[in-house]
């Protein structure tokens, strides 16, 4: 049965195209995409910063929601309509990594959606130890959320965020915004440094403290703000020098420094102010497998995160939902409505 499938050939173009869709072999689903929402790493692939890796006729998306419209042999616990969302990530089973437990960080992990076809197309066929099953009532268009909440809810964790702790979130864009959320569902006070002031806009209207570090110090105020203290916990999620700068600096004395952002050059670190305060830097990146099932829980108990969701366009509309990200200062999360009949 032919399907659309928008395929990016390069130089920051799509094109929709008619193409078989792939039956699922054994071990197997395929799932009708119903939303399948832009990401920072598909705006990357769309500014032509990532054609070494994925090529010029890649199908990417991977923030994805839909159902079940095809089982493979051997498979249990799915059945056709079953609403799910994919954790998109192929680990190899035999590195170090691996072995260890810690498939997420696979030496050889690859990422569905960008080393492999994704979910920009009507029915996407994928591993089924992949998937996770959805509330029968959570609105598909919310459940493209799961996967970018998985990832902040991997940051705070790993940051070890705790009831009353003092939080900076550096970068308010979807994945800032999320931390925040779950930063503050865990029990912390928390205050988002952005410089967009629409964005900061929406965090003060979702009811976060905000600040704008091109009007004032942010870290004088932190530090005012603790009696000195400073911020017990800071998610970098700038992706910039200034932010580097600023996370070192507000950090509270063995306070604990999560590196969410993927910084295009080597930043510059005060390592001084390490060995000064006794400050950790911590790694987070991508998911585990409790991660997403958390995160599913999270939106489920309406946490807010609908709120971020700007734009939903039909996947016609693909090319100009991307170049519409790259120009409007107001938008957070475009969802692309892949699949009508899905939804």
């Amino acid at each position: 049965m032919k399907i659309d499938a928008a395929y990016y050939t390069g130089n920051g173009s799509f094109e929709l195209r008619k193409v078989e869709d792939v039956a699922p072999g054994p071990g197997e689903v395929q799932v009708e995409t119903a939303f399948c929402g832009i990401c920072g790493t598909d705006l990357h692939v769309y500014l032509g910063h990532m054609e070494a890796r994925i090529g010029d006729n890649r199908v990417i998306g991977h923030e994805m929601s839909g159902r079940v419209s095809a089982v493979g042999d051997g498979v249990e616990g799915y059945r056709i309509g079953d609403p799910v969302v994919v954790r998109p990530l192929a680990h190899c089973g035999h590195c170090p990594a691996c072995k260890a437990g810690h498939i997420h960080v696979c030496h050889k992990l690859k990422f569905l959606g960008l080393d492999t076809d994704g979910a920009f197309q009507n029915r996407w066929t994928v591993p089924a130890h992949v998937l996770h099953k959805l509330p029968a009532d959570m609105p598909l268009d919310q459940a493209a959320l799961v996967e970018p909440m998985a990832v902040a809810v991997h940051d705070v964790r790993r940051a070890g965020v705790a009831v009353g702790e003092d939080v900076l979130v550096i970068g308010g864009g979807p994945i800032g915004m999320l931390v925040a959320l779950v930063a503050r569902h865990a029990g912390a006070q928390v205050t988002i440094s952005e410089v967009n002031e629409s964005r900061l806009k929406l965090a003060r209207n979702m009811g976060f403290a905000t600040a704008n570090p091109r009007n004032e110090n942010v870290a004088e105020r932190i530090m005012a703000e603790t009696g000195d203290k400073g911020a017990d916990v800071v998610f970098e999620v700038s992706g910039t020098q200034p932010g580097v700068d600023l996370m070192t600096e507000v950090a509270a004395t063995r306070g604990r420094i999560c590196m969410v952002a993927i910084h295009a050059q080597k930043p510059q670190i005060d390592l001084f102010r390490f060995f000064w305060r006794e400050i950790e830097l911590i790694g987070a990146r991508t998911y585990e497998i409790g991660d997403f099932d958390a995160a599913i829980s999270l939106l489920s108990q309406g946490i807010g995160a609908d709120r971020l969701i700007t734009d939903i366009r039909p996947l016609a509309e693909l090319p100009d939902a991307f170049k519409a990200l790259t120009e409007n200062p107001d938008s957070m999360k475009t969802l692309i409505r892949v699949t009508e009949e899905a939804v």
